[in-house]
Order: C-alpha cells, then sequence, then structure tokens
C-alpha cells in the first residue's frame, strides 16, 4: 500500500487535533454545566426550606390572628355589657337628679324662695345659653320706688350695655301670667328711666309648664323656664327666638 501522501497526513492531525479541541471543551462546558445545575439544587433546595419556614411563620401568624380575634370579640361583648350598664345608670341619675330638682323646687316654692334659690343662680347661664352673651348686673327680688310714691318689685332682671332681660316667676304659670308680663316689661322702663331705651327680653320662669301656655308665651316670644336636669332649664322649642321688646 503506498504511504500517505504529506498534506493528506497534515489534514489528518490538524483533524484528530481539532476532534481533541472540541472533546475538550464539551467537558469543560458539561463541567460548568454540571456545577451551575448543583448550585441550582441548592439554591432551588435552600429556597423551599425557606418557604417551608415561612409557611410555618405564616401558620403560626394566622393562629396568633385567630386567637386576637376571639379576644377582641370577648373584649367587644364586655364593652357592650359596659356600654348597657353606663346607659342604666345614666337613666338612674338623670331621673334621681330630676326628681331631686322637682323636690327642691317643691320646698322653695313652700318657702317662698324660688327667685332665689332657683331662678337668680340659673339666669347668668341661661342668658348666656340663649342670649350669647354676659350680663354686667343680675339682681333679684328689687323693690323700685318712683318719686310720686309709687313702689314696684321686680322677681329678677339683668343689664347688659345693648339690652336687658326681666325675669316673672310662679309657682304655676297661666297664660294671665304671660300676659301680665307684657305690663312688666312696660313698668320696668318707667321704674328704671336710665335703662328704658334697652330693648328687653321677658323670660317666665316655674316648676313645670303646661304646653298650652308654654304655645301661647312662644307665640309673644318669651323664653320659658321650668325645673329640669339643671335645676332650671330653657323649656322653649329648638329654633326659639326670643322677641325684643
Amino acid at each position: 500500500m503506498p504511504a500517505p501522501l504529506p498534506a493528506t497526513a497534515e489534514r489528518v492531525d490538524r483533524l484528530e487535533a481539532s476532534i481533541d479541541r472540541f472533546v475538550a471543551s464539551v467537558g469543560i462546558e458539561f463541567n460548568k454545566l454540571y456545577k451551575s445545575q448543583q448550585r441550582t439544587t441548592a439554591e432551588m433546595r435552600e429556597f423551599k426550606d425557606e418557604m417551608r419556614e415561612f409557611k410555618d411563620e405564616m401558620r403560626e401568624f394566622k393562629d396568633e390572628m385567630r386567637e386576637f380575634k376571639d379576644e377582641m370579640r370577648e373584649f367587644k361583648d364586655e364593652m357592650l355589657g359596659f356600654k348597657a350598664e353606663m346607659l342604666g345608670f345614666k337613666a338612674e341619675s338623670i331621673a334621681e337628679r330630676r326628681e331631686m330638682n322637682r323636690k327642691w323646687g317643691d320646698l322653695a316654692n313652700k318657702l317662698g324662695t324660688m327667685v332665689e334659690d332657683l331662678v337668680y343662680p340659673s339666669l347668668p347661664r341661661i342668658l348666656r345659653e340663649t342670649l350669647g352673651r354676659e350680663f354686667d348686673s343680675i339682681q333679684a327680688r328689687v323693690r323700685l320706688r318712683l318719686p310720686d310714691g309709687r313702689v314696684r318689685e321686680f322677681d329678677a332682671f339683668a343689664i347688659a350695655p345693648e339690652v336687658a332681660a326681666l325675669n316673672s316667676t310662679k309657682a304655676t304659670l297661666r297664660s294671665a301670667d304671660v300676659d301680665r308680663l307684657i305690663d312688666e316689661i312696660a313698668a320696668f322702663r318707667e321704674f328704671l328711666p336710665a335703662r328704658a331705651h334697652l330693648p328687653v327680653v321677658g323670660i317666665l320662669a316655674t316648676l313645670s309648664v303646661d304646653d298650652s301656655v308654654l304655645n301661647y308665651a312662644e307665640r309673644l316670644g318669651f323664653l320659658v323656664l321650668a325645673v329640669g336636669d339643671q335645676v332650671m332649664e330653657v323649656k322653649n322649642r329648638p329654633g326659639f327666638e326670643p322677641r325684643f321688646w
């Protein structure tokens, strides 16, 4: 058999060398791939462990939240019970205070001291709440005399720079007492000429007031007071505006 030609042998050697390099390169890449796969497998195993721990933590958290919800439900039930007890206590306190004020009013009426004991102490608060101003002077049981000798007693009145308030107190308030307050306002201006220029707010005070009398007094623009939760309180309906005489 004839010997290979030199060019052919050289090509064969190069081919074998290329195959060796390819095989070596494939081995290297396979080794890299294998190591990468190993890392990925380890990372996945670590991730699965972390997820398992996270699921356990979430399960514990859900259990804690369930316990918290149960505790909150119990607390809510206790608060509802406490609220009901407080409402009952408040209703009893209001009823007791109203009864005490009524008895106080009856006693003051028997002693003839309704103005001093009930009306006069309540006037600053009532005037502030209804007229929105403070009064410089509030007096009770005032007897005034004119130069001609006539004498007039007023239950109570209050003076401010721009307005006056005149009170008439009756144990039992009747429609005729409402009418008489108009005359008292005129007498007030006559007996206090220095204040005659001031507009006057009329105030009627009593132990309790009948709805028909209250309606009549409101039509004339008078404030009406009676014994209530705060000793004397305004009985006019919401939105009522007193008349300035």
